[in-house]
Order: C-alpha cells, then sequence, then structure tokens
C-alpha cells in the first residue's frame, strides 16, 4: 500500500479527498488495467468509496474507463488527469515542507524551553512522524530522547529508544514532550494525569488549547 500521502499531519476533509484522488491517479498511471477492489485494497479504503472516488474522477474528466474482455475494465488517465495529478503533487509536496518547517521550529522552541529549566532527559509521548522530526532536532540543545510512550504499542523499540507502553516508571524523565498526531488532545490529558503538567511540553504546531 502507498501511504505516502497519509503519514505527513492530520487532514482535513478537502485535504482528505486531494489526498484520495491522488492516490487513484498515481494508481492508474502505474497500471491501467487496475480494478476497482485493487485499488481499495491499495489504498486502504472500502470498495463502495474508491467506487464513488473513480466516478467523480470519470466526472470531472480526469479518467476515462473502456471495457476489454473477460468483463474487466481499463482505466487511463485524460490530459486532464496528468493535470490534476501534476497539481495534486506539488500541492502536497508543498504541504509537507511547510509541515516539517513548522514543526522544527515548533521543537526548538520546546527544547529551548528545557534547556532553560535545565530538564535534560525528554520522554516522547507518542510514535508519529512528529516523534521523527523532534529526534532530529533535540540533538541540536544537548538533551537526550529516553523513551517514547505510546499506551497500548507492542513496539519495543522506536528511533533506537525503548517504547513504554505506560508511565508507571519514569524517575529519570524530566519533561514530557507531547508527540502524538492522531490524538494529541488524549494523549496530553492522559499525561498531564499521571505526570506535573508543568513539566509536559507541547509543540505548538499541535495547536491545543491548554
Amino acid at each position: 500500500m502507498n501511504t505516502m500521502i497519509y503519514t505527513v499531519h492530520n487532514m482535513n476533509g478537502s485535504e482528505k479527498e486531494d489526498a484520495v484522488t491522488l492516490e487513484i491517479l498515481q494508481t492508474i498511471e502505474n497500471k491501467n488495467d487496475v480494478t476497482q477492489r485493487h485499488i481499495a485494497d491499495d489504498l486502504g479504503i472500502a470498495l463502495g468509496l474508491a467506487n464513488s472516488y473513480l466516478k467523480r474522477c470519470v466526472r470531472k474528466g480526469l479518467i476515462k474507463i473502456h471495457q476489454a474482455p473477460a468483463n474487466r475494465y481499463l482505466y487511463y488517465l485524460t490530459p486532464s488527469g496528468f493535470s490534476e495529478k501534476s497539481r495534486l503533487t506539488g500541492k502536497y509536496l508543498s504541504t509537507s515542507f511547510d509541515f516539517y518547517r513548522k514543526a522544527g521550529n515548533s521543537f526548538r522552541q520546546v527544547f529551548k524551553h528545557s534547556k532553560q529549566k535545565s530538564w535534560k532527559n525528554i520522554l516522547f509521548c507518542g510514535i508519529s512522524e512528529l516523534s521523527e522530526i523532534a529526534s532530529l532536532r533535540i540533538s541540536e540543545f544537548g538533551l537526550e530522547h529516553v523513551a517514547t510512550y505510546e499506551p497500548g504499542s507492542d513496539l519495543k523499540e522506536f528511533l533506537g529508544k525503548p517504547v513504554w507502553s505506560s508511565l508507571g516508571n519514569t524517575y529519570d524523565v524530566d519533561a514530557y514532550l507531547i508527540t502524538s498526531l492522531n490524538s494529541p488532545n488524549k494523549m496530553h490529558q492522559g499525561v498531564i494525569s499521571s505526570v506535573d503538567k508543568n513539566r509536559v511540553l507541547v509543540p505548538e504546531i499541535l495547536g491545543l488549547n491548554i
């Protein structure tokens, strides 16, 4: 499955629609005799939803469908389809780079604050792209990523550090950095219910109202 455009950040309705459309156009460009079920499986969506998006692409003039022997169908991108794929690809890349830039700046702020507080050992709270960006920035400040907290996770290691499924053993942690993207509010509430909330760091990019 090509999950590239689903893993960068939380998307709104319009962004998700663009993301699915881009995936469909890319899939058809790579293989024109692809089936609707293959598209659904490749994108990780329901067959009915894949059918709906394909019909929408046809109505917009992005895709043409030709019937082949044995009740098969061939899908082709129209010139408009190629143009739309290029536009959506550029839009995605622009959004991605902007996200990484904003995330990097957010982590510089929280790590600078940690440095001022003499907090060295940082626990990441949440496995996500934010965790990976944070791991790249933390060394700039001489701080230590000691582990990553992810409730219910079966992973033993992430980014070369242990993964904790609970907050029962945090004696060597100075601060707790929220890095969850799927449910940052839930993660934040869970962490502050277990530790000193004044030591919980929330990067600005998450936009939590705290």
